[in-house]
């Protein structure tokens, strides 16, 4: 159905539309604070960690988020000739598994991993894989506000550091967007069982390389920070 004339503009060839919702927690500051900050806040966590910063070959900042998926098929737009309806199939079923990711976007590298929940246990054992894929290297790794990620530094691999962002601010985390472009692929899609999903999720995985993930979350203020803090 078109939307009512009083919501066009007939001069721009324009109609009104629905912004992204923020939420009412976030300040509007906090944005652009944590934007022009971030390379001082790298710098006051590795002056607080000089012996780890001593004990390993090389410090790599990290963007960390998860997301959930399942067999609630994800719906998105579609593209349908003018007077054309368009037609999607879709099933109600809410069996999900989480997906955790962290990407590096100076190099492009990421890291992900599937668990069956978003909680401590889960975040805890998602960084000690990663501590033991990249055993010689510090780790700094962004995160938001979740319950989840708030571990003790008694409960944080030797070798990683969590840096947080502001709350409510998803905005200032790259990962997102890799969530978003990997739901691109699973939108409108069926599957029978969660194994039918892991299988596409890790084929798609597999093809987003370095220069994919280096395109999707190499953010100009992120890049400036790192070359600041010389990273």
């Amino acid at each position: 159905m078109s939307p009512p004339q009083s919501d066009r503009n007939p001069y721009l060839k324009s109609k009104l539309k629905i912004p992204r919702p923020r939420s009412i927690s976030q300040k509007s500051t906090a944005i652009n604070k944590f934007k022009n900050n971030l390379h001082q806040q790298i710098k006051a966590l590795l002056d607080q960690a000089l012996p780890q910063v001593n004990k390993y070959k090389k410090v790599i900042f990290w963007c960390s988020d998860e997301t959930r998926l399942g067999l609630h098929t994800i719906r998105r737009r579609k593209l349908t000739l003018s007077g054309v309806k368009p037609v999607g199939k879709h099933q109600w079923k809410f069996e999900c598994f989480w997906l955790y990711g962290a990407v590096a976007s100076a190099t492009g590298k990421s890291f992900f991993w599937e668990f069956s929940h978003l909680d401590k246990v889960c975040f805890g054992a998602y960084l000690q894989l990663l501590s033991i894929q990249y055993p010689e290297q510090l780790h700094i790794i962004q995160v938001d506000n979740a319950p989840a990620h708030k571990l003790d530094s008694s409960e944080l691999p030797d070798n990683v550091i969590l840096l947080f962002q502001p709350p409510a601010c998803p905005e200032v985390n790259p990962t997102e967007r890799v969530w978003e472009y990997l739901k691109y692929f699973l939108a409108w899609s069926v599957f029978s069982n969660l194994d039918e999903l892991r299988i596409k999720v890790q084929e798609i995985l597999a093809s987003f390389t370095e220069r994919v993930i280096g395109f999707l979350t190499g953010w100009s203020w992120i890049l400036h920070s790192l070359s600041l803090s010389h990273l």
